[in-house]
């Protein structure tokens, strides 16, 4: 593509754009359509940005920024109304449709195969037929979802809720509004709408949403902007916080040390805002002690037995090609994997996969060992 061309599009310099792509562009011919992708964020152009061999770029879905103290976050961010969505808990994709093959993008920039098996399945090649430059960003959820498996979703394998709506060659997304009428008229599923609030008064609201969604075991709300005018936030309930560092803790030497402290942080912010009493903070504080030393211990005694620290995931595929180059993709990104013989079933395969968690292992034994932390 010609130099000066993509450069427009990208908004930055021809100097510039020749520079990233010395430093975070990177080249990915596999799988077909080959792309450059972007590895992180540079010159405001988001980590997970796609280029295509025909000209066109998806660009990565912007990062949504957290609130800590919720009440005083609405009144700083937003200025009339406000639009409560669920945030869902599983992965980032956008799906589109590139030389007429529908491909599932994933947050790093890479065509995911079996997000995009999924993609092929649930959503209908009308949407594209009918809206040739859309992007639908959404999350995979579900038991069988390889990287975030949850079973708290109705559905025993893996689906696509969509949250947002973008357009090739442009950074900005279409909003709320736009994004669940388009769901209604294709029949996407689209993540829960909770409705439209005052700012003034929008704080008791979301409270008791994120109680509810709490006792459910859900992750938490995105609060957006009604007319798209500024970026939207999150806000996460206190049990997601908790079964996040439950996971992280049977892993503890294969998460960054900011996943396990900004968890806890939130808590604190959200014990105080919330105004608890004496007996509501020792019954938070207990959660998250569990959340903590529960797996921990777990994972120590599972490597004292000679156990290895692995975790179980499977997916479901139509065919075991998808399975194969699902396989691959986790190799290359550095996740090393086994994969079970593939089990047929009534539309396909099941496949049982075993993640190994390296540095876990390698890490818990040095200290069993009696190594120094």
């Amino acid at each position: 593509m010609n130099l000066q061309r993509l450069a427009d599009k990208l908004r930055i310099t021809p100097e510039r754009l020749q520079s990233l792509q010395e430093t975070v562009i990177r080249e990915s011919s596999w799988p077909e359509p080959r792309l450059l992708r972007f590895d992180k964020t540079a010159s405001g152009i988001e980590a997970g940005t796609a280029i295509f061999d025909n000209g066109d770029i998806i660009f990565g879905y912007p990062k949504i920024r957290r609130a800590l103290m919720l009440r005083p976050a609405l009144k700083k961010h937003f200025s009339d109304w406000v639009t409560v969505e669920e945030k869902m808990n599983g992965h980032n994709v956008r799906v589109t449709s590139v030389d007429g093959d529908v491909i599932a993008i994933t947050r790093g920039g890479f065509i995911c195969p079996y997000s995009t098996e999924v993609a092929r399945r649930l959503i209908s090649e009308e949407v594209f037929l009918d809206n040739p430059k859309l992007v639908l960003c959404g999350e995979m959820v579900g038991p069988e979802n390889p990287y975030v498996p949850k079973d708290i979703y109705p559905t025993e394998s893996m689906d696509f809720y969509l949250f947002d709506l973008a357009q090739k060659n442009c950074r900005e997304t279409l909003g709320p509004r736009r994004t669940h009428q388009l769901a209604e008229e294709y029949g996407i599923r689209a993540t829960r709408l909770f409705g439209e609030f005052p700012v003034d008064s929008a704080y008791p609201a979301i409270v008791e949403i994120i109680k509810d969604l709490g006792k459910r075991g859900r992750e938490g709300v995105v609060i957006k902007d009604s007319e798209n005018l500024v970026s939207p936030i999150k806000y996460t309930c206190s049990e997601s916080n908790c079964r996040d560092l439950e996971a992280a803790f049977q892993y503890y030497s294969d998460y960054a040390l900011d996943f396990f402290v900004s968890r806890a942080v939130r808590e604190g912010f959200q014990s105080v805002e919330w105004q608890e009493d004496e007996e509501e903070q020792q019954k938070r504080a207990q959660r998250i002690g569990q959340s903590i030393l529960l797996p921990l211990a777990e994972t120590v005694k599972k490597k004292m037995d000679g156990e290895p620290i692995t975790q179980q995931v499977q997916i479901r595929v139509k065919s075991l090609q998808t399975a194969r180059e699902f396989e691959y993709h986790l190799r290359r990104s550095g996740i090393r994997t086994i994969f079970d013989q593939p089990e047929p079933d009534d539309d396909g395969y099941l496949v049982r996969i075993t993640k190994l968690v390296m540095s876990t292992n390698d890490k818990t034994q040095a200290l069993i060992d009696g190594e120094m932390w």
